[in-house]
């Protein structure tokens, strides 16, 4: 018999594959760990793999056009390591301690050499965030640094190692190492969101969601800001609408700020793994409420999900935000409304998710806040979305739209002046397990096609949509008739039921059948409780 050779590590050949195989190996790692550190040690491990399969892929590039110009290797070895080379690219300098195949080539540690003292792999990693960070300035106080803790299993995380080693993230099919790295990484989100429940939520918005704000909102130039930007999915999905619909993303410029320091590194790594500059998201976290870091700078499109209903907040009732009226202090709801009205642009527009308690909420004077937001003619969409679309809360959620100029122009060839479009989407959906359901690619067209009909944009005209007000999905409604209802903004109220098509049965005859099934439905009741109970009365005999 033929001697056994070692089997080489099978590559997945899915994407699909790539990504339960990278989180079943990542969940081994759990152990001890908290769900924050676990998670940012996976994510910093995510993030070191891209950053250096996307500096090897450049890396054989210049090689390859460096051969092709006839240069000789000596020369070649000059020119490789220009820094220049690489990030006029969008790829991150590596130097070679921080490299993947030096990492797994010390997997179990590195033992001493000479004067050098033997460092586990805990350390090497640290040490090789380090070095990106100080290489790459953008990049500096982002990285996770906390593999040598007590708490981390140096074995298991030589395991996590060689699992990411033996499988290609770049060059497959198509794909860049960035487009890999950004699929798996955004797996990695939405299942570390799905794991932690309710504080998942915090830093992860649905994809289908976050879909619905960009595809009614259509950013392809100017500002996008975020103001509680979690991981950056908002900016991420508009890089990926621009791509789609063959614009630039350099005709935008990312500004966001988060709170919480680790949400805030996720974000920026997200987006370095995206290639979109990340420098927007501020030198550290911070408090929106307490001091907004970019106060001098207007928005064009503002796309936001913030948390629901918080009841301690940075409030100052001399803030010149509150421009419709101050904020409860027991509920942020209407601070972030007109936080985000405050930053837009004149002709800017946006996107917020909100509790659905915010479309009619009277309490501590939100009503009248909201009667001063509608009268003031801002609101242009109200979007009830289905529930379980958020795994981390049962509360059910809207999403508003705003707009500073409804009429006829750039935005849309429709004069929408006096009018907010209402939308019922709760019956649109799917589940994708019994605790979560998504929009399908369908349901976003339908809610966003919609609006772009009743607007008359570029891209209702280039479908050829007119709109129409559809009993039970939606309704054009005129402000005299909001304020009608005390300016509530639920769209159940407007759009009314669903036409039923006549099956052409007259209802005599129907009511006369009804009626007969029911009677039959009561008798065969009434015999099988028969049945059970001479079964019943046998048993006691």
């Amino acid at each position: 018999m033929p001697p056994r050779t070692k089997k080489e590590p099978s590559v997945p050949s899915t994407m699909k594959e790539l990504k339960d195989t990278l989180w079943k190996a990542a969940d081994r790692l759990r152990g001890s760990l908290s769900a924050n550190q676990y998670k940012d040690v996976i994510l910093g491990l995510v993030f070191l793999k891209y950053v250096s399969d996307a500096y090897d892929e450049r890396r054989e590039a210049i090689h390859a056009d460096l051969t092709a110009q006839d240069y000789d290797e000596e020369q070649i070895a000059d020119l490789i390591d220009d820094p220049e080379e690489y990030q006029g690219y969008g790829v991150f300098v590596v130097p070679p301690t921080a490299r993947w195949s030096y990492l797994a080539q010390y997997a179990k540690g590195k033992p001493a050499e000479g004067s050098e003292p033997a460092k586990n792999l805990g350390q090497l990693i640290d040490e090789a965030m380090d070095l990106v960070m100080k290489t790459n300035p953008s990049l500096q106080g982002t990285l996770p640094r906390l593999y040598n803790k007590d708490n981390i299993d140096q074995r298991r995380l030589g395991e996590l190692i060689d699992l990411f080693n033996s499988t290609k993230f770049s060059r497959q099919g198509e794909h860049r190492a960035r487009d890999l790295m950004g699929e798996v990484y955004e797996y990695f989100l939405g299942n570390f969101a799905r794991s932690e429940g309710k504080r998942g939520g915090e830093f992860f918005t649905p994809p289908s969601v976050v879909r619905v704000i960009v595809e009614v909102l259509e950013p392809s130039r100017g500002r996008v800001y975020d103001p509680c930007c979690g991981s950056g999915g908002m900016f991420v999905q508009t890089e990926k609408f621009i791509y789609e619909h063959n614009g630039d993303p350099k005709d935008i410029a990312i500004y966001g700020q988060e709170s919480l320091e680790e949400t805030w590194r996720m974000a920026k790594m997200n987006l370095a793994i995206h290639g979109i500059d990340n420098k927007g998201l501020g030198a550290r976290w911070g408090d929106t409420f307490a001091r907004d870091q970019h106060a001098d700078v207007q928005m064009d499109y503002v796309m936001a999900n913030p948390p629901f209903n918080i009841k301690h907040w940075s409030r100052n009732t001399e803030d010149p935000r509150w421009k419709f009226g101050v904020p409860p202090a027991n509920n942020a709801n209407y601070a972030w409304i007109q936080h985000i009205l405050y930053k837009l642009a004149p002709g800017g527009s946006a996107g917020v998710v909100m509790a659905n308690g915010s479309m009619s909420s009277n309490s501590n004077g939100e009503g009248a806040i909201r009667a001063q937001i509608v009268e003031a003619d801002l609101v242009s969409c109200m979007v009830a979305l289905p529930t379980q679309l958020f795994r981390s809360t049962g509360i059910p959620v809207c999403v508003w739209f705003f707009t500073k100029d409804k009429r006829a122009g750039k935005h849309g060839a429709v004069d929408r002046y006096g009018q907010v479009l209402f939308i019922d989407a709760r019956e649109l959906g799917y589940m994708v397990d019994r605790a979560e359901r998504a929009l399908s690619d369908e349901d976003i067209a339908k809610i966003a096609d919609t609006y772009h009909a009743w607007r008359g944009t570029r891209s209702a005209a280039q479908k050829h949509l007119i709109y129409e007000d559809i009993p039970g999905f939606c309704k054009s409604v005129g402000l005299p008739d909001i304020k009608a209802t005390d300016y509530a903004l639920t769209p159940g109220r407007y759009v009314g039921a669903a036409e039923v098509e006549d099956d052409g049965e007259p209802i005599h005859d129907k009511i006369q059948r009804l009626t007969k099934e029911l009677v039959a439905i009561f008798d065969e009741s009434a015999r099988l409780e028969k049945v059970v109970r001479d079964q019943l009365e046998r048993i006691d005999a």
